[in-house]
């Protein structure tokens, strides 16, 4: 590649990113530390749900420099999604959904701290639907080759068009990683309409246990007018399965009881004294806290 290419496409990049960053604004965490957002549409911005806490006062820095109080409207944990409400009307584009990616394609992590951010790399994973640790459907694993920091988490990846592959989260071990355009996009609407996405409950605390051949997650506790509880679950109890699916500890519950869950009528095999049982239980819907 000779230096004029290289130069252009360094250019490119650039003019890519400063595209992009009026859309993007960062505020402060309850941790003290910089996160951004990005607008979605309608006036609502996006950012990571791990950055906000509910109840805060959040103060809104927009690519304009301009401070403005913004309302949670709501967050979802199992997407890692927050929504946010500026006060009043806030002229911000709203960035196009990216066409398909694969393992290799360019991608641009754009943050603000009072200022543009901007790292490109690639990215470096694309696999099927998956299944978060707190129960959310996540469309497609997407997961970058960029060496982005905690300022940029909760803004926007764009591909080589500058269109919105999705928004920037931080996995085990500080792995970047995307939550997909069209998983961001379902979490926002519901939380438009509901302030919140449902999650499955069912009202037990559970501890991992192997007990001889039995492994799965004992109850330790039940709540009074919790779905396990009203199903006849026992502290002592330990559930080993899902509708016939081994269940081998309280982790693999949880992941079980996304937003999809509730309401669900499902089967729990429970070995009680020794002896295994089937226990028929519907899933509640957690309440909100």
């Amino acid at each position: 590649m000779s230096d004029f290419n290289l130069y252009a496409f360094s250019e490119a990049i650039a003019d890519l990113a400063a595209k992009a960053a009026p859309a993007t604004a960062s505020f402060t965490t309850h941790h003290h530390r910089t996160a951004s957002a990005f607008h979605w549409r309608d006036g609502y911005f996006v950012t990571a749900e791990e950055a906000v806490e509910a109840g805060e006062e959040i103060e809104l820095t927009l690519a304009s420099g301009e401070a403005v109080k913004a309302e949670l409207v709501g967050r979802d944990p199992s997407t890692g999604v927050a929504l946010l409400k500026p006060a009043g009307a806030v002229a911000a584009p709203a960035l196009a959904k990216a066409d398909a990616v694969r393992p290799g394609n360019l991608a641009i992590a754009i943050g603000s701290q009072g200022s543009a951010l901007a790292v490109s790399g690639s990215v470096g994973e694309v696999g099927p639907a998956w299944r978060s640790m707190r129960g959310g459907t996540i469309d497609r694993r997407i997961n970058l080759a960029v060496n982005a920091g905690g300022r940029f988490e909760g803004g926007p990846v764009l591909d080589a068009k500058g269109a919105l592959i999705g928004m920037l989260l931080f996995g085990p071990r500080g792995r970047a990683l995307v939550m997909p355009y069209e998983t961001v996009e379902r979490a926002v609407a519901t939380l438009r309409e509901k302030g919140h996405v449902a999650r499955g409950y069912l009202g037990a605390g559970l501890h991992p246990i192997r007990d001889g051949a039995a492994r799965g997650a004992m109850v330790m506790s039940l709540d009074d007018n919790g779905p396990a509880k009203a199903a006849g679950l026992a502290l002592g109890d330990i559930i080993v399965a899902w509708n016939g699916e081994a269940v081998h500890g309280p982790r693999e519950l949880i992941r079980k009881l996304g937003p999809d869950s509730a309401g669900a009528a499902v089967t729990l095999g429970v070995v009680r004294g020794g002896e295994q049982r089937d226990v028929a239980l519907t899933v509640g819907e957690k309440p909100l806290s």
